[in-house]
């Protein structure tokens, strides 16, 4: 059995005057909520054997933030090719990680990572989950699938069953969208 685990990036800010997409921070709102959903990951049980991310400067600060609220670091292969990457990039990502482990944390952006989960997991009537992630992937939302796999080059669309969707109004009300 293989377990991938999908991370959105948190909240990022656009009123940093930044000059690429690429360098944008965390806002104040996205630091709370990484580190929300990294205490819910340790409180949850949530474990990984290994983590590729995108080394956009978002993910970077939501991982550190994730760890803090996780109680330790997470340390991920950073791979550039995660950066505003399709489904069937993040895809590849996840057909060459290393069979060692059995748990993985992908952790980049969307459209992608909504897309991935849509792709993985079969279009079943009354899957509420599924039908939460269609509906949106909020930012620092937390997706994990299940395979009955041996090697991660073995995931296959529509093969994944999807055990948990979290987003972070899911754990605190002051994490949800702005209202006007």
């Amino acid at each position: 059995m293989k377990r991938l685990i999908l991370l959105r990036h948190a909240k990022s800010s656009w009123d940093d005057p930044v000059e690429r997409d690429f360098d944008r921070p965390l806002n104040a709102k996205g630091k709370r909520a990484a580190e929300t959903m990294g205490r819910h990951m340790r409180e949850e049980g949530v474990t990984f054997d290994a983590a590729i991310a995108s080394p956009a400067i978002r993910v970077v600060e939501t991982l550190q933030y994730v760890g803090k609220g996780y109680g330790k670091p997470i340390d991920p292969l950073w791979d550039r090719r995660a950066y505003l990457a399709s489904n069937v990039t993040l895809l590849d990502i996840v057909h060459e990680a290393s069979d060692d482990g059995d748990a993985l944390l992908l952790s980049g952006h969307n459209s992608g990572l909504e897309d991935l989960v849509l792709l993985l997991v079969p279009d079943t009537k009354g899957d509420t989950l599924r039908e939460a992630v269609e509906e949106k992937f909020p930012t620092c939302s937390l997706a994990e699938m299940e395979f009955d796999a041996d090697s991660w080059a073995d995931i296959r669309p529509a093969a994944g069953t999807l055990l948990r969707f979290v987003r972070p109004r899911d754990l605190a009300e002051d994490l949800g969208p702005d209202l006007p």
